[in-house]
């Protein structure tokens, strides 16, 4: 019930500025003929018991309003109180929408982020205009030795599918010459 009667009420007091609020009597009729239809299969009753079980009348500002609730007594303490519905479906113009600003998370960069904004080749470490040289698993790239070329060692240490470099060096890779040296 509790569950119902927050969903309900939330869309309410959204559209309490709306002139046509009045409206929205069919969805209170919806959402409470699906709550006791919820309890009642879930208490193996008839739906017109279960309401008759929970209907109830309070009193608020608006007047005594009839709604459904379901009240838990504890010894010492506060009642647990479960409401659906004592909400006048009448236009509040005073109302106000008070939306909670998103909280901003800030996620680190992740590596290649960090490496693209550096904006050095990793091969010949030449600043200025960088691309992304990628591969499609790191297997590709052979058994690790003398004869691996330059950029393939630097992929492989790295352990990265991916390696930025350079214009020149990128055409040195996709043509099987090899590149200036890596230095480290």
């Amino acid at each position: 019930m509790a569950a119902f009667g927050a969903i309900y009420r939330g869309i309410v007091q959204y559209y309490l500025l709306a002139g046509n609020v009045h409206r929205l009597h069919r969805l209170r009729w919806v959402m409470e003929t699906s709550m006791l239809k919820t309890l009642a299969g879930k208490h193996r009753s008839s739906t017109s018991k279960t309401a008759a079980k929970h209907k109830a009348k309070i009193q608020t500002p608006h007047g005594l309003r009839t709604c459904f609730e379901a009240r838990i007594e504890r010894d010492g303490r506060q009642p647990l109180v479960a409401r659906f519905g004592g909400i006048p479906l009448h236009r509040q113009r005073s109302a106000t929408v008070i939306d909670r600003q998103p909280i901003r998370v800030d996620y680190p960069h992740k590596e290649l982020v960090h490496r693209l904004l550096a904006g050095i080749c990793e091969i010949c470490q030449q600043t200025g205009e960088i691309q992304v040289h990628h591969v499609r698993k790191l297997a590709d790239l052979g058994i690790p030795g003398p004869l691996q070329p330059q950029w393939a060692k630097a992929m492989t240490n790295r352990r990265r599918k991916t390696l930025v470099v350079c214009a020149s060096c990128h055409d040195h890779i996709h043509t099987g010459q090899p590149a200036q040296p890596l230095t480290q």
